[in-house]
């Protein structure tokens, strides 16, 4: 399968390359590096990844910004930060793959844990989190034939702890192999619609 990975250069990303690329012809895009470049908030940056990269048979997205602060330091800009970047930039993915996926083709988003296990300061995490959970439910009931959604929510990967292990002090670190596994479930496999917890 020639699969895209937008969001490559990431904890995530690595993941889900090490994984695909295994068995996959899998192009790596980034905002600022990789095979091809896309900037996940601008539609038009989408496109142009697009019409750049050609036919595909998978699209998986580990990307998307949101802003860690206290609740009552959370503004109207600060939350939609997240919904612009994480929620509406991997939506765009689809809308705009779907004009362009081969048949029996997959989306495969990524949200994460803190929808279902927050932490203090991640309100606007856990918002872009459930957000892209109720879209992909819902959107997989209206894919075209053999077209499929899904959206991976890993907790924190072990390697990303030196970066964000104190803002989830209580969780349990996620091996990154775990992660990868859970992309190839969803492209490679046959759910539709799913929330894929790893833990």
């Amino acid at each position: 399968m020639k699969i895209i990975l937008v969001g490559a250069s990431g904890d995530v990303g690595e993941a889900a390359f090490a994984e695909l690329s295994q068995r996959h012809d899998v192009v790596r895009v980034g905002r600022k590096a990789g095979d091809a470049r896309a900037d996940i908030s601008d539609r038009r940056s989408i496109e142009a990844m697009y019409e750049k990269v050609g036919p595909f048979d998978a699209l998986v997205s580990a990307a998307g910004r949101v802003h860690f602060a206290p609740l009552a330091e959370q503004t109207d800009m600060s939350l939609k930060m997240g919904l612009e970047n994480k929620v509406m930039g991997q939506i765009n993915l689809v809308l705009e793959g779907l004009k362009r996926i081969a048949g029996n083709g997959s989306f495969t988003s990524t949200s994460g844990v803190l929808d279902r296990d927050p932490v203090v300061a991640g309100s606007g995490a856990a918002l872009a989190n459930g957000a892209l959970a109720g879209f992909v439910t819902s959107a997989a009931i209206e894919m075209p034939p053999g077209v499929r959604i899904n959206v991976v929510s890993p907790g924190l990967l072990d390697v990303s702890e030196h970066r964000y292990g104190g803002l989830f002090p209580e969780h349990e670190r996620v091996p990154s192999e775990r992660v990868g596994r859970a992309f190839a479930k969803c492209v490679e496999g046959t759910i539709n619609g799913q929330v894929v917890i790893v833990k």
